[in-house]
């Protein structure tokens, strides 16, 4: 059988980023990139994560592995290579993969009673 390449792009941008500190019930909000892997090969990834008065952070690699998904909880520092994201400071994300994967992004935010799930495409960069 011959390795299928995955659909997708191999660089994704999401420019809305934000991670509240209160947390007024036994939910809690976060934000996850969503990356599937469609293709015969792990998809060997890094994250970025650009803010509006500070240095990047740099280089956070995770895995997908091939033909799979994965929820990469933003507010979880162990998903994220031990590397913390700063509570309420704006910011955006890079996703590389040096194979095809598709991004999405998603928000839940418990911090008022409505609650409020957002979740968007990201914006998949042409090759080069």
């Amino acid at each position: 059988m011959s390795e299928e390449v995955g659909m997708g792009s191999r660089v994704w941008l999401v420019p809305d980023g934000y991670l509240p500190s209160c947390e007024p019930g036994d939910l809690v909000s976060h934000e996850s990139i969503c990356v599937l892997n469609t293709g015969s090969k792990t998809a060997h990834c890094k994250l970025d994560v650009f803010f509006e008065d500070r240095d990047p952070m740099l280089g956070i690699a995770f895995q997908v592995e091939a033909q799979r998904t994965l929820h990469l909880r933003l507010d979880r520092p162990e998903m994220l290579g031990g590397v913390s994201l700063p509570k309420e400071v704006p910011y955006a994300t890079r996703v590389t993969s040096d194979v095809p994967v598709v991004v999405q992004s998603s928000r839940l935010d418990v911090t008022q009673p409505n609650l409020a799930l957002f979740t968007t495409m990201g914006y998949p960069c042409p090759e080069s």
